[in-house]
């Protein structure tokens, strides 16, 4: 009987836990993708927090660990981090354009891949766009969070959804500035994108203590622009710690 149900056993677990897998990543795909729909997502603290509620733990750790590594060590691992937001922004993309035609991982395994390898010839466009891109997210989260601050009402509103204008503004500043200043660009969308990272996943692990979830969900979402700051004095801290890092100094030849 015993040695009948080992061999049933051990064919059911790695389907089940192959299957585990492949759900798992198709949900976090699905999750980041919702997160990211729209370039303002930290000044709208409601849907974010409902978003973080289902980050797992793993996949919080991760993105604590992962955003602090870009936030203070970016520049020192531009190359490795260029190629990996080239790479996951690929994926992102890939895993939204293949909802429409029902093959989601495909399209985004395969568009992340492609993404990731054209980064490594073209390391300095990667760097400008990514940059940009940084830019863009500043710059249209900045806007819809003031835009709430200054105004109430319907006014707040109607000016907030214009936050493609901040968006645009900062993708062009950013995107010119990474041809002029390689290593600011580069710090900025580490730091950025690294501090991004870091407050979500410090979020979603808070969330997940149930005594906690009511507390720090009305606490956050209770102003569109407390999510900003939680991510951007994160970020300019970064930003000066990288500056004022001292270049390596070259080895001496013997």
């Amino acid at each position: 009987m015993f040695s009948t149900a080992a061999p049933i056993t051990a064919s059911v677990f790695p389907s089940l836990s192959l299957a585990q897998a492949g759900g798992s990543s198709q949900n976090i795909c699905a999750l980041m993708t919702q997160v990211f729909s729209r370039p303002d997502t930290l000044a709208h603290p409601g849907p974010l927090m409902q978003n973080l509620q289902s980050l797992s733990v793993v996949w919080a750790v991760v993105f604590v660990i992962a955003g602090v590594v870009c936030l203070l060590n970016g520049y020192k691992l531009y190359r490795w981090v260029t190629v990996i937001a080239g790479l996951l922004l690929g994926i992102l993309a890939g895993y939204y354009l293949g909802q429409k035609i029902q093959a989601e991982m495909i399209v985004a395994g395969c568009l992340g891949l492609l993404v990731g390898v054209v980064c490594l010839p073209l390391m300095k466009y990667a760097v400008a766009a990514l940059g940009g891109l940084a830019g863009a997210f500043i710059g249209a989260n900045a806007w819809s969070s003031i835009a709430r601050l200054v105004a109430d009402g319907q006014a707040a509103e109607r000016a907030a959804a214009n936050f493609w204008v901040g968006a645009l503004m900062g993708l062009i500043v950013f995107g010119m500035l990474s041809f002029i200043l390689f290593k600011f660009s580069v710090v900025i969308f580490t730091t950025v994108s690294g501090s991004t990272l870091a407050v979500m996943g410090i979020v979603a692990l808070l969330l997940q203590v149930p005594a906690w979830r009511g507390v720090i969900s009305d606490r956050v979402a209770a102003h569109a622009v407390i999510v900003p700051i939680l991510v951007f004095v994160p970020a300019l801290i970064g930003i000066i710690l990288q500056q004022t890092k001292p270049a390596p100094s070259p080895a001496k030849s013997s």
